[in-house]
């Protein structure tokens, strides 16, 4: 983990010398590394969140199925249990792929948090609305929260089903806890996430409107 922090720590110090080459003021320069760290990172996880995201989305489109063979087999859970797993294997399904964001995001979170907490040249530095790169900023805490929210909303089916109003709740649950941690942390980390979440926003709202194209094309031949 501490080979994985170092290499953080000099990744970023390299982009922040390249942006301050071209912009040398530091209020726009830290801000900037930040944002473009947070684009490559992205970038590089790019294959497994679209995979993520297609089965996330599948897996909401198959909950009435899945509802049925609850209720078919309901006197034989094993039966359901495996009955489940043919329907998710057919349609390309994983029901543990809404945990894989956050089993990529935790490394890179605390490898940024120990990147953040061991750069003095963010000390002072403002961007944006945010005072102090290096102190905590109220409403960017807020943000955080509610794009956290809208990252997994977007990524929820619409139906009124039991299992949608769970993962309402624990997406609410989420987004409060993360508003709470990001009180706790330097602006620098929070602005990356607010940022990552704003991205992963839009490639769901890109990836469902492809989606939908595909789905509606043939009719239209």
């Amino acid at each position: 983990m501490q080979y994985l922090n170092n290499a953080f720590v000099q990744f970023f110090e390299f982009l922040h010398r390249n942006v301050t080459s071209l912009i040398p003021n530091q209020n726009i320069s830290y801000g900037i590394a930040i944002i473009l760290m947070t684009l490559i990172i992205r970038i590089i996880i790019l294959p497994l969140g679209v995979k993520q995201l297609k089965s996330s989305l599948i897996m909401n489109e198959i909950q009435p199925e899945v509802k049925k063979l609850q209720e078919k087999y309901k006197k034989d859970p094993q039966r359901a249990q495996q009955e489940m797993m043919k329907l998710y294997k057919e349609k390309g399904a994983s029901p543990f792929s809404g945990c894989l964001p956050l089993l990529i995001q935790w490394p890179i979170l605390i490898a940024l948090y120990y990147v953040f907490n061991n750069l003095s040249g963010i000390n002072g530095v403002s961007f944006l609305w945010i005072s102090d790169l290096a102190k905590r900023d109220i409403f960017l805490a807020i943000l955080s929260g509610i794009t956290t929210y809208l990252s997994t909303y977007f990524m929820m089916s619409s139906n009124n089903s039991e299992q949608a109003k769970q993962t309402q709740t624990m997406n609410i649950g989420m987004s409060g806890f993360m508003v709470f941690m990001s009180l706790g942390f330097k602006s620098a980390l929070v602005l990356y996430w607010v940022v990552s979440n704003l991205i992963q926003i839009a490639q769901t709202l890109v990836i469902k409107r492809i989606g939908s194209k595909k789905n509606t094309s043939p009719s239209k031949a």
